[in-house]
């Protein structure tokens, strides 16, 4: 006995999902607008979360890019002087020898390296290009992440020579040998030779939008003696033992040149540190922005969503009055109504949050193409978002089906007539 009540059960309850499933189709845009919202809301929370992941992890490979556990040490703006003309754009204290200092005086440094950068125009059979020039050491070039894709990089033995030897930048050379292998070719540097020794692997641009693939690098003594000419350098790039450590030696280095070049207290430097712990932290302020307001869209969203399938089901009990008195006078009890609607309601909930995710996974896709980064797709707000939905289905659906519930059959076939 008790086996036959579970299968009339069951059966009862196929039968009422059957029934739920034609009457979603037979009003199909009804339907389609009560689950709309739920879309949207799904969708609007995996695009966010995909566009603030995505935007997340190009910020570090853009880091990455420029170097790891990297310090920036530049040259401060030179000082105008009313009445005369300023004679060199930065200051000119800092030497060659304030990179071997550092490393020396710094438990935290692991590697520094002097920089020369300045703007030149580079010359081949009437194609000319304007690029930065970067003179640094073997060292700097490791420090960057600068790496040789054909070719070779310059060592340490060519800036003691002062070799006329160069590697391109991507842009760079794809510019200026649109046709041909640029290494082993020459280029014009005014009246100097540079010799293509390599060409570097693209690294894309920096977080402030700088192209990190148009550049010449030559060695340092090579961009000092024979090409500028001067004595002081531009920056230093400093590399920290990890990334924990620093603003510790961002102290460091200032206390060590301040030392150095016998800087007053109260006298403005005559440097300027760029931490990349603390551009990783101010760029990362607005994807911490974006992602507290996930929150608040995903529920704005969902809740409408719910409130459209709530109103959908109350008109369908009032619409649907005669189905319910003819379903109870058949013998369908209380339980079984209720267990329909919620079901119905459910439904809705599931429709909902299928199509947020197919929506969602396609403008994550469409986010990840505009925005140029890689496809980041978070399956637990996928998840979250299609269970959301389900569990706002059966939650708001019980109203509806508590009323239906209540509805005697009686009453309810004279109510139709």
């Amino acid at each position: 006995m008790m086996r036959m009540r579970v299968f009339a059960r069951r059966r009862n309850f196929a039968r009422g999902v059957l029934l739920s499933i034609q009457i979603l189709a037979a009003h199909r845009l009804r339907t389609i607008l009560s689950v709309s919202g739920l879309l949207i809301g799904v969708a609007a929370v995996m695009i966010m979360v995909a566009i603030a992941k995505g935007a997340d992890r190009r910020l570090l490979e853009q880091l990455q890019a420029m170097g790891t556990d990297l310090i920036i040490v530049n040259a401060a703006p030179a000082t105008r002087v009313a009445g005369r003309p300023r004679q060199v754009a930065v200051r000119t204290d800092l030497r060659v020898n304030d990179a071997q200092a550092i490393v020396e005086e710094s438990a935290l440094a692991i590697a520094s390296a002097p920089v020369i950068n300045h703007s030149v125009v580079l010359r081949r059979q009437g194609l000319n290009r304007t690029t930065g020039l970067t003179g640094t050491t073997a060292d700097g070039l490791r420090i960057r992440n600068i790496r040789a894709r054909s070719g070779r990089l310059f060592d340490d033995d060519d800036d003691i020579d002062q070799r006329t030897v160069a590697v391109l930048g991507p842009v760079a050379a794809s510019s200026l040998f649109p046709e041909v292998d640029p290494v082993g070719q020459e280029l014009r540097l005014g009246k100097l030779r540079l010799e293509v020794i390599g060409v570097a692997d693209p690294r894309g641009r920096d977080p402030l939008g700088n192209d990190l693939d148009d550049f010449v690098a030559v060695p340092l003594r090579t961009a000092m003696r024979r090409i500028l000419n001067i004595s002081y350098l531009h920056a230093l790039n400093v590399q920290a033992t990890s990334s924990v450590q620093l603003e510790a030696l961002e102290r460091d280095v200032r206390e060590i040149l301040r030392r150095r070049h016998a800087m007053r207290s109260g006298v403005p430097e005559s440097f300027v540190i760029l931490n990349q712990a603390m551009l990783l932290q101010s760029e990362r302020e607005a994807t911490a922005a974006l992602n507290r307001l996930i929150p608040a869209v995903a529920g704005i969203a969902l809740l409408l969503g719910a409130v459209g399938i709530l109103t959908v089901m109350l008109m369908s009990v009032r619409q649907r009055t005669r189905e319910i008195g003819l379903r109870r006078a058949l013998g369908a009890s209380k339980k079984d109504i209720r267990i329909q609607f919620i079901v119905e309601s459910a439904m809705l909930g599931a429709a909902g949050g299928a199509a947020g995710v197919f929506v969602g996974l396609a403008g994550s896709w469409a986010a990840a193409f505009l925005g140029g980064w890689d496809l980041i797709i978070s399956w637990n707000s996928a998840l979250f978002g299609f269970a959301s939905s389900m569990i706002l289905g059966v939650a708001v659906g019980s109203i509806p089906a508590a009323r239906a519930a209540r509805l005697e059959p009686i009453e309810a076939l004279r109510a139709s007539w």
